[in-house]
């Protein structure tokens, strides 16, 4: 028996979103919207366009093409750059979807804070600057340290922390670099500074109503820039509790109605104080590790709320699950690249080693470079609790080498 189709707009790489892929295509037929011809994705797809997807009218037209040739029941995208366009295209076809206006709320960091700022959501103080001078009068008023940040990109790129006066101007140079890489808002944001750890929240919302599903501890490079370097999550962390009337809070000022929300913030002073909402299924394999340590299938609640479906969010684990990006201690050219062989054949809680560079490849650490340039690579483990996954995190580290060699 044929299961109901689902359009699953940009898929994304392999290494990252191919498990958002395979657990929808467990439970869904499924045709796809991309920019390659498909290679990986071809043993779990029925159907596929290649359009250029930066183009949003070659990105509805396609989408409209595959609704031609299929009774699609719904459309749905785990990519942070066509979250707009694919709520277009759903409008377009009459499927369920939040809203352009509401989809592109999320993705402006100025407009979701102006939402926050009329629900009573706490957050940052925030201040648009289009030119140094602007940045500079907008320190004056929210003070030192501030956080500069593109208004509308993602992964932490052109996010930085200035704490005094003669560090802004390459700050403001290093913000605007990522910002110009924006197709929505070019703009820059000066923030007041959030001191505190930093979290997500993974939420699922449906007919407006959110559950914060499990609560993911980030760990951070080193300061004055953003990288995640890694995510723990927990089935019982008892900080979910703390934590999800915020969220919830968050999504519902941005009028968000139905879908997958990874909803970043700070505990400032023990409270909960918002940095975004992210509309969408976290990045970093958190989602997997969801799954790993609670059993619920984000991915497939994300299809099954783009079907108008009430997910299944029944826990049916009780453990925790981390990664661990592997950066080079120093930009270069990666020389070596390798981990103990016996340990992790003889390591079952060793869940997966993952190299997404070759020797040879450069790797640039901020601030020339970001996450995408700067990564060997990522292990993931899994454990009964925070403590024991951070342990094995650590003991796994030592069996596992990178180095790089400058270029001169």
């Amino acid at each position: 028996m044929s299961h109901p189709l689902v359009l699953v707009v940009s898929p994304g790489d392999e290494t990252y979103r191919g498990y958002c892929l395979e657990q929808v295509a467990a439970a869904y037929d499924v045709v796809l919207l991309t920019s390659a011809e498909p290679s990986w994705e071809k043993p779990v797809i029925v159907d596929h366009a290649v359009v250029d997807l930066s183009d949003p009218a070659a990105l509805l037209a396609g989408g409209r093409s595959l609704a031609e040739r299929h009774d699609l029941a719904g459309v749905v995208t785990w990519d942070e750059w066509h979250l707009v366009p694919t709520a277009r295209l759903a409008r377009a076809l009459g499927l369920s979807s939040n809203s352009v206006e509401v989809v592109r709320a999320c993705r402006n960091k100025a407009t979701a804070r102006s939402l926050f700022a009329r629900h009573g959501v706490p957050s940052a103080a925030s201040m648009k600057a289009r030119t140094l001078l602007e940045a500079g009068l907008a320190t004056m008023t929210l003070g030192y340290p501030a956080v500069i940040k593109p208004a509308a990109f993602a992964g932490s790129i052109g996010v930085i922390r200035v704490d005094r006066p003669e560090e802004l101007p390459p700050a403001f140079a290093f913000a605007l670099a990522g910002a110009s890489r924006s197709r929505e808002d070019t703009g820059v944001l000066v923030e007041e500074y959030l001191d505190g750890p930093e979290f997500s929240v993974e939420c699922v919302t449906h007919c407006g109503a959110t559950t914060a599903v499990a609560v993911t501890r980030k760990n951070l490079g080193p300061a004055p820039y953003f990288d995640e370097t890694g995510h723990t999550v927990d089935a019982t962390d008892p900080l979910l509790a703390q934590v999800a009337p915020a969220a919830a809070a968050a999504v519902k000022a941005l009028g968000i109605t139905d879908g997958v929300q990874h909803v970043e913030l700070r505990l400032v002073d023990g409270r909960p104080r918002l940095i975004e909402v992210n509309a969408r299924i976290g990045g970093d394999m958190i989602g997997h590790l969801v799954r790993l340590a609670t059993g619920i299938d984000l991915p497939k609640a994300a299809a099954d709320l783009a079907c108008g479906r009430a997910p299944d969010l029944t826990p049916t684990r009780s453990g925790a699950a981390g990664i661990r990006m592997l950066y080079p201690a120093a930009s270069g050219a990666l020389t070596a690249r390798h981990i103990n062989q016996p340990f992790a054949a003889h390591t079952p809680w060793l869940r997966q080693v993952q190299w997404i560079r070759e020797i040879g490849d450069p790797l640039l650490l901020p601030p020339e470079g970001d996450l995408f340039t700067a990564r060997a690579g990522f292990y993931i483990v899994t454990g009964r609790n925070t403590a024991e996954v951070t342990d094995r995190l650590d003991t796994a580290a030592d069996e596992i080498t990178v180095a790089t060699r400058a270029d001169r």
